[in-house]
């Protein structure tokens, strides 16, 4: 867990593990965009059109985009603070629950409020902002969701922004949220507005139902429970298989309901005497 006894300064971290792979991934993406675009302007806006989030071409086969999207450039300024802010809280939430949690909870988030886009798209279709035409790209749905994960985790945590102003994670979460649909909406934008929520909501569902350790480890307990009950029932039978071969000798063995051998001399298990039955 984050300790802390005042306020925390947001600065950069080490530049390390899964935080270091995505926001890599999603700089030199957008380096490649900006060459491509520079010389070969059209080249750029087709290759763009593949990655970008656009609900009717994922009906139509392309569900590549439900995670491509956030690669998508939108514009220097935002693509640059919101890989900040994911540099900073990504990497805070990587100590805290490690790289792998990291990956699943960006993919789920990112997937999730993709799916729920376009849904909407196609339900809400007489609206032009949400038309299944309209196109959503842009890093700030995934910065907003591990802000987002950071204060659903350390609500009360102090932060100190620009090294000056304190302020509480949830607080600083809900400016963050505020300020990027302000400026989305004022821009023109209503279609990432919306993506926007989405993936935050995709997000706060994750969090809310999942446990701390995330979905692969869930369901790797799964398995290993199953897998033990399917060897306890299959100890039980064969204890009680023993002790009916051994009634039919003339001899009472003793079985406890988990199919173990039970000393009649009442001797405690010694797990290292091989002589010993299960």
């Amino acid at each position: 867990m984050l300790q802390s006894n005042g306020p925390i300064t947001l600065s950069l971290p080490p530049f390390r593990g899964a935080t270091r792979r995505i926001v890599l991934l999603a700089a030199v993406i957008f380096v490649f965009f900006a060459i491509v675009g520079w010389i070969l302007p059209d080249l750029g806006a087709n290759l763009a059109n593949l990655i970008a989030l656009k609900p009717k071409l994922v009906t139509h086969g392309m569900i590549w985009l439900l995670i491509t999207y956030p690669f998508a450039p939108l514009g220097f300024i935002s693509e640059l603070f919101a890989l900040i802010s994911f540099w900073i809280f990504g990497a805070m939430l990587e100590d805290e629950f490690g790289g792998r949690w990291l990956w699943e909870y960006f993919l789920v988030s990112t997937a999730g409020g993709g799916v729920l886009t376009v849904l909407l798209s196609y339900a809400l279709a007489r609206y032009a902002p949400l038309a299944p035409l309209s196109m959503g790209a842009g890093f700030w749905p995934a910065g907003m969701a591990v802000l987002l994960a950071f204060a659903h985790f350390h609500p009360e945590e102090q932060l100190r922004v620009y090294f000056i102003i304190p302020i509480k994670a949830k607080h600083l979460v809900a400016a963050y949220v505020l300020l990027y649909l302000v400026f989305a909406v004022a821009g023109g934008d209503q279609f990432g507005a919306v993506l926007a929520l989405c993936v935050t909501l995709s997000a706060f569902v994750y969090l809310r139902s999942t446990p701390r350790r995330g979905l692969r480890f869930a369901a790797s307990e799964k398995w290993f429970g199953l897998r033990n009950e399917y060897v306890k029932s299959r100890r039980k039978r064969a204890g009680k298989k023993f002790a009916v071969y051994m009634k039919k000798q003339g001899e009472d063995v003793n079985i406890d309901a988990d199919g173990r051998y039970i000393d009649p001399t009442g001797t405690p298990r010694d797990p290292n005497d091989k002589r010993w039955m299960n």
